[in-house]
C-alpha cells in the first residue's frame, strides 16, 4: 500500500499499483486512456465519451452526479478517481468510507498539469504523464491571443448560466486572451437585462452541458444585435486532461471562424 495526497489535501491509502480503477470524471477518463490504462480502468460514467469505444467495453456506473452505488460495489475498485466540482460531496464521502477515493480540484492549467502528474505517479505511468505535461506546456506557447476581446461564455439556458471567475473555463478564456465580462465567481444565473448590461462583443455557446441550438443564438442576437454569437466545443474549454493538447489548435480554428 501507499499513502498519497489528493488535490483536496486528503490522505488516501491505495495499492502500490491500482488494478481496478473507476473514473467518475470524463476528462480524467480520457487521460487514463492516454496513459495506457486500458486494462486497469473497469468503470466509467455515461458521460465518459472519450475514448468512444470504452462506453461499450467498460461498466457504466451512472452519471457524474447520479452514481449507481450497487454497480460500483460489484466492481470492487481499488481506486476511484473523482472531482470536487463534477461529483457530489455526499457521494465522495460515502464511497471514501469503503474505497480509496482520490479527488482532483482543477481551476487553472497549473492545477491540471499537477493532476496529470499526480495520477501518473499513483497509476505507475509517471513517465508518460510527465511527457504529456511537457507537451501541453510546449503547445500552449503557440497560443495566439484574442487580445482582450470581451466575452460571455454561456453553459445553460432557462435560466441563462455563465462561467465566471474561479472556474477552469475562466482560466482557459484568460489563456486565450479573452476578457471575461463575468466578474462574480463560479456559474452565475443571468437575466436578459444582465446580458444587455454586460454588453460583450462575443458570446460563446458551449456544446456542454447544455445543447444550445440556433434558436438560442437568435434569442441572444435579439438581446445584443451587435454581438458576435458562435457555438464552441465545450470540451476544449472545460476538459482538463490530455485534451489540453488540442486547445491551441482549436483556438486557431476559432480565429478563422470569427473572421467569417
Amino acid at each position: 500500500m501507499q499513502t498519497v495526497i489528493d488535490q483536496l489535501q486528503r490522505q488516501v491509502s491505495i495499492p502500490a499499483v491500482p488494478k481496478r480503477i473507476i473514473s467518475l470524471v470524463p476528462s480524467q477518463t480520457e487521460l487514463l486512456a492516454y496513459l495506457g490504462l486500458e486494462e486497469e480502468v473497469v468503470g466509467i460514467t455515461k458521460f465518459c465519451v472519450h475514448p468512444a469505444d470504452w462506453l461499450n467495453r467498460k461498466t457504466i456506473v451512472g452519471g457524474t452526479k447520479q452514481l449507481n452505488l450497487d454497480v460500483i460495489e460489484e466492481l470492487k475498485p481499488d481506486l476511484i478517481i473523482a472531482n470536487k466540482e463534477e461529483n457530489r460531496q455526499e457521494d465522495i464521502t460515502f464511497l471514501a468510507q469503503q474505497y480509496p477515493v482520490w479527488v482532483s480540484d482543477v481551476v487553472t492549467k497549473e492545477d491540471a498539469l499537477s493532476m496529470i502528474k499526480m495520477l501518473g505517479e499513483i497509476t505507475d505511468t509517471l513517465s508518460k504523464a510527465i511527457d504529456l505535461a511537457g507537451k501541453i506546456e510546449q503547445v500552449f506557447l503557440s497560443i495566439k491571443s484574442f487580445e482582450g476581446q470581451s466575452v460571455l461564455y454561456l453553459i445553460w439556458h432557462k435560466p441563462w448560466m455563465s462561467a465566471g471567475q474561479h472556474t477552469f473555463i475562466n482560466s482557459m478564456l484568460k489563456l486565450a486572451g479573452f476578457h471575461n465580462t463575468i466578474t462574480s465567481d463560479r456559474y452565475p444565473v443571468l437575466q436578459d437585462q444582465d446580458i444587455l448590461h454586460l454588453h460583450p462583443t462575443l458570446i460563446l455557446l458551449s456544446s456542454e452541458p447544455y445543447p444550445f441550438k440556433e434558436k438560442h443564438r437568435q434569442a441572444l442576437q435579439e438581446i445584443l444585435p451587435s454581438a458576435k454569437i458562435i457555438f464552441v466545443d465545450g470540451e476544449m474549454f472545460s476538459w482538463y486532461g490530455s485534451r489540453l493538447l488540442h486547445f491551441p489548435e482549436y483556438l486557431s480554428l476559432l480565429t478563422e471562424q470569427l473572421k467569417s
